[in-house]
């Protein structure tokens, strides 16, 4: 039978795991052990393997969903956070503090680092597969990395400490956003030439695009708004308010509502995507960090609180109750298991 999980990483700089939960049921299963400083989880398109950057011990841990077992560390660069998977499944990228490392999925082998920018804080991938992106924010930076032969192309200068990236779904835009100019830069993926600056509001921290592509939104926890951007003139709309210091983003799959987490402020504000306009934000457990939605749009899952993961119901924006998960959860990725 098949079932969707939720893997949620937690942890500290010293140890962490990766506490799988069953979204049917709500319920928590045991906890996986793995490296610590870990903050960065994808799957792969299969559903068959999860990896989790370890961040104080420069390697990736890959486990099997089918037994939830941990593998043997794979070695990457150093300090690896941000972290991609190829929509083949067939390679994943993860960012170091100067390196991109491939690894072989089928054979879980780090592949020979890519040199890139400081600190590739983000990874985004073109729908097709073929470049990977990295958001370099120490030297202002993106860099585009050529798939089919893992080399680095030119980097592409863009704002001042970038630190959130999007790619429109027809692959043709990469939004980036920057965080001390307070600007969006939109870059014209098929040339990797950068276009106008977009004024957003202060401290951009997140991009998402609606599955359309008519609309990114940008969380901007400097002034507690969200900034819609129409992506076929690349021009900013009105800013919405939201709650305070609003951070993690995610739409639901039909693009009707854009839910965003406001760190600051321990609530969820639910944006309606027709008219940009705010509900009533959700009351969650303190310290928010960051929010996903389940694959059928039926639930949105918030960490917060020292250990606990919050359900909430996307067709009511009513919280159920936490589920215990790990100390400091910090990330979530969804896996379909059979």
């Amino acid at each position: 039978m098949r079932r969707v999980i939720a893997y949620v990483v937690s942890g500290t700089t010293a140890a962490g795991a990766v506490t799988p939960v069953n979204t049917a049921t709500h319920t928590a299963e045991p906890a996986i052990v793995i490296g610590g400083g870990a903050q960065s989880i994808i799957v792969t398109p299969n559903g068959k393997t999860v990896y989790v950057p370890n961040g104080v011990l420069n390697t990736v841990t890959p486990i099997r969903t089918a037994t939830n077992a941990a593998l043997p560390p794979i070695p990457v660069g150093a300090e690896p956070f941000a972290i991609v998977v190829t929509p083949n499944g067939r390679t994943v990228y993860v960012g170091n503090t100067i390196t991109v490392t491939p690894i072989h999925v089928k054979t879980n082998s780090p592949l020979a680092d890519i040199p890139v920018g400081k600190v590739p804080a983000r990874l985004v991938i073109t729908p097709n597969g073929r470049t990977v992106y990295t958001v370099n924010a120490e030297d202002n930076t993106v860099t585009p990395i050529r798939v089919s032969t893992n080399t680095a192309e030119s980097a592409i200068p863009v704002g001042g400490l970038p630190n959130s990236a999007a790619i429109a779904p027809d692959g043709k835009t990469l939004y980036v956003g920057n965080r001390n100019d307070a600007t969006v830069i939109p870059i014209h993926v098929p040339t990797n030439t950068a276009g106008q600056p977009i004024p957003v509001g202060n401290d951009p921290a997140a991009i998402v695009i609606t599955q359309n592509g008519k609309t990114a939104y940008v969380s901007n926890q400097g002034d507690d708004t969200v900034t819609p951007i129409h992506t076929a003139t690349n021009t900013a709309l009105p800013a919405i308010p939201v709650g305070h210091q609003p951070f993690d983003m995610a739409v639901t799959p039909n693009g009707r509502t854009l839910y965003v987490l406001n760190s600051g402020g321990d609530t969820v504000t639910p944006i309606r995507v027709a008219t940009n306009t705010a509900g009533a934000s959700i009351l969650v457990p303190h310290e928010p960090f960051t929010l996903a939605i389940t694959p059928d749009g039926k639930t949105l899952y918030v960490t917060g609180g020292a250990n606990l993961l919050t359900p909430i119901h996307t067709s009511t924006n009513q919280a159920g109750t936490p589920i215990v998960v790990g100390q400091g959860p910090s990330a979530i990725a969804f896996a379909v298991v059979e």
